[in-house]
């Protein structure tokens, strides 16, 4: 198992690309499964979890081929059953239930694993299947769903943290396939929800008021192949954004979508960076002291759960006292603990944390609970004295493109090293 160390106290400067979307990639390369024609799929990140799905549509009849970050697919016999040993890795396995369900009218998926941020359940993906007309049984570990046809329905996709993203791509794709016309409403507004409506759209499928709160899907008998290019990550782009903000003398991401991480910009320019916005490209710089700053998260377009261990890590050394309020994953605070193990100021009340800056971090021996943690666990070793050693890092390759060589060219001494 991997390690990584970072040595602390080297600035970052120069450039970096952003990969393309994971949050992107997982749904629309399930939803190659509504179609019997290839589909080709651009800008795939090199990841564990894509991994893990192109492993997924394989077993389940699949023929996949993989050069460099471009996938194709073709599912021209597909088959329903996908079990526990093929899905236990990554929780968004579950959004292969909406296309089986679609094209095979029915579907048999174990119960996903996936880290561990707080209860996620999926009953809202269930409800709206049932809604549609599909019978729901979990029995043994597995969700079964059946139906001998589909039907247009009016569904709401809201819970009391807010919209599903993943319920939201699972009931589209099965809709897509439904007879009549179904309704999301409360859907979750994400970009990657457009994403997968775009690329459903060009295999076929009418799609409209996705980015909305409202889509309306209109079935099609069949949806044919399709090309399409994955939007960028926007998470990564924000992690390297507060990478240039904690320990950067000048960061620029490139390929990123500005509209798409301007909550993240907003909340770094209130801290007192300068941030300079182009049409594909961020740059940001440091501008005396940070400051302290109350931040609350909330589904998209408010300020993203991904980023919020990475900014505790940034709010951890800025100046004065800052608080954090989590109300999408209450519980996604496993990441604290490791901060003040490396001598940060950080109290738990609740849903919210209470972090007092301190005027440097030290280099620790630090683990790794989740994906975003991991990445703020990196981020606080940059700024740190001494050397800060980051296990379990198969947590960050679920999610960052080769993270640790991407921060490498931008200064950051950084490597990677087998576990004892």
């Amino acid at each position: 198992m991997d390690k990584i160390l970072v040595h602390g106290g080297h600035p970052l400067s120069g450039s970096i690309k952003v990969s393309g979307s994971k949050n992107s990639s997982l749904p629309i390369l399930a939803a190659t499964l509504l179609t019997k024609e290839p589909c080709i799929v651009h800008g795939v990140p090199d990841l564990s979890d894509t991994h893990y799905m192109l492993q997924i549509l394989t077993h389940l009849g699949a023929q996949v081929e993989r050069a460099s970050g471009t996938v194709s697919v073709t599912a021209e016999k597909t088959h329903s059953v996908a079990p526990y040993d093929v899905v236990r890795k990554m929780r968004a396995s579950v959004c292969v239930l909406g296309p089986s369900l679609g094209r095979c009218k029915e579907a048999t998926v174990a119960l996903p694993g996936g880290c561990v941020i707080g209860d996620r359940p999926i009953d809202l993906h269930l409800r709206g299947f049932e809604a549609l007309g599909a019978a729901v049984r979990v029995e043994g570990g597995d969700i079964k769903v059946f139906a001998p046809k589909l039907s247009g329905a009016v569904i709401n996709m809201q819970s009391k943290f807010g919209p599903t993203v993943l319920g939201t791509d699972n009931v589209m794709m099965a809709a897509a396939l439904a007879e009549g016309v179904t309704v999301i409403e409360g859907a979750a507004q994400e970009p990657e929800v457009v994403d997968l409506a775009t690329f459903l759209n060009k295999m076929g499928a009418k799609i409209e008021g996705a980015g909305t709160r409202r889509i309306i899907i209109e079935g099609v008998a069949a949806l044919h192949g399709a090309e399409h290019r994955v939007i960028p990550d926007r998470i990564e782009a924000g992690t390297f954004l507060v990478a240039g903000a904690i320990a950067g003398k000048g960061v620029t991401v490139k390929r990123v979508e500005p509209e798409h991480v301007r909550t993240t910009t907003d909340a770094l320019a209130s801290c007192g960076y300068h941030i300079d916005i182009g049409d594909h490209e961020i740059s940001i710089f440091p501008n005396g002291a940070a400051s302290a700053l109350e931040l609350t998260t909330a589904p998209y377009p408010g300020f993203p759960t991904d980023m919020q261990a990475q900014m505790c890590a940034l709010l951890s050394i800025s100046k004065g006292t800052s608080s954090v309020t989590e109300n999408v994953f209450p519980q996604r605070y496993m990441h604290v603990a490791e901060l003040k193990r490396m001598g940060a100021q950080v109290q738990l009340e609740g849903a919210t944390a209470v972090i007092d800056g301190v005027d440097c971090l030290l280099g620790a021996p630090v683990m790794a609970s989740d994906l975003r943690a991991s990445a703020a666990l990196v981020l606080a070793g940059l700024k740190a004295d001494g050397i800060t050693e980051v296990s379990r890092v198969y947590h960050i390759d679920r999610g960052y493109e080769h993270l640790d060589e991407k921060l490498s060219e931008l200064g950051a001494h950084i490597e990677r090293a087998k576990a004892a």
